[in-house]
């Protein structure tokens, strides 16, 4: 009976958090860990089913470098990266494509819908989702130590997001599903930055929260420790003195960037643990690194 009641007692103190988001629209960057262990999908994939269930409206935005690159090396093609973004020539984005908007994204839906959610896949290719528009990065010469811009082919960046088909979803109970692939000025199919794209997304809807899934379990300061909550204006200055660095870099850019058109909070949350979304959304305490206005 103790156990019976300690669930109910559970149920009671998430009310007041499914209360607030009833309603209201999450968008969820998956990948990490979380998208490669079979406990950790299923998990995610009943945390998803459970918040819309409740009426809360998710969009999810996934990775898929490591398939990628796995896939490019089973076809002889090696994988190249520069800044940590992948050099992508025609035969590579054929194959980001394939394995972005074929395989990885319709693993998800079905993982979705197997657990009784109604989940649908897009690339930003579908209904003019994405524009997109080539981008480009610098890199220091070995020679000079001197910045140099390095065209890194059919990457790109978002420069206009259309949320009327997320709409559409949203209102016939779908959960979405996105692939990020855009649309370039002539049509061009374009690999873009899942964080970016997440961050873009949450943007063009005003959703609630922008949740990164990570593998690490939040953002550390010198000691190793969690810190659990950070202002924008905090990030700079984590970032001047190396707090914050690395692969850790984009996921925070992505969070400012939807704080400062609207979002009203960002997360980035260990994916590694199981039901990390409902741990974040529905307790006090939450899990990872809340960066806020």
């Amino acid at each position: 009976m103790e156990e019976i009641i300690k669930k109910a007692e559970i149920l009671i103190d998430a009310l007041p958090y499914i209360r607030t988001f009833c309603g209201k629209t999450l968008v969820i960057k998956y990948g990490g860990a979380a998208q490669t262990r079979d406990d950790l999908k299923e998990s995610f994939a009943k945390d998803v089913v459970m918040l819309n269930f409740i009426g809360i409206r998710t969009v999810i935005v996934h990775g898929g470098g490591p398939k990628i690159s796995a896939t490019m090396e089973k076809m002889g093609k090696k994988p190249e990266f520069v800044n940590g973004q992948r050099v992508t020539d025609q035969e590579t984005m054929d194959i980001v494509e394939m394995v972005l908007g074929g395989l990885v994204n319709k693993e998800i839906v079905s993982l979705i819908n197997r657990h009784g959610g109604k989940a649908i896949g897009l690339s930003g290719k579908d209904g003019g989702l994405i524009s997109a528009q080539k981008k480009l990065t610098r890199r220091a010469t070995p020679e000079t130590g001197t910045d140099e811009i390095v065209d890194l082919g059919l990457v790109g960046e978002v420069s206009a997001i259309d949320p009327g088909i997320i709409a559409s979803l949203h209102a016939s109970g779908f959960i979405p599903v996105i692939a990020p692939i855009g649309v370039g000025p002539k049509g061009e199919t374009l690999n873009i930055n899942a964080d970016f794209v997440a961050a873009a997304v949450a943007s063009s809807l005003e959703a609630e929260k922008l949740i990164l899934l990570t593998d690490v379990p939040g953002i550390l300061d010198k000691k190793g420790l969690i810190m659990s909550t950070l202002k924008k204006t905090q990030v700079g200055r984590l970032v001047k003195d190396g707090t914050i660095k690395g692969g850790m870099m984009p996921k925070v850019q992505a969070c400012l960037d939807a704080l400062d058109a609207g979002v009203k909070k960002t997360h980035i949350v260990d994916g590694r643990v199981p039901h990390c979304l409902l741990l974040e959304i529905f307790t006090k305490e939450g899990i990872g690194t809340e960066i806020l206005a």
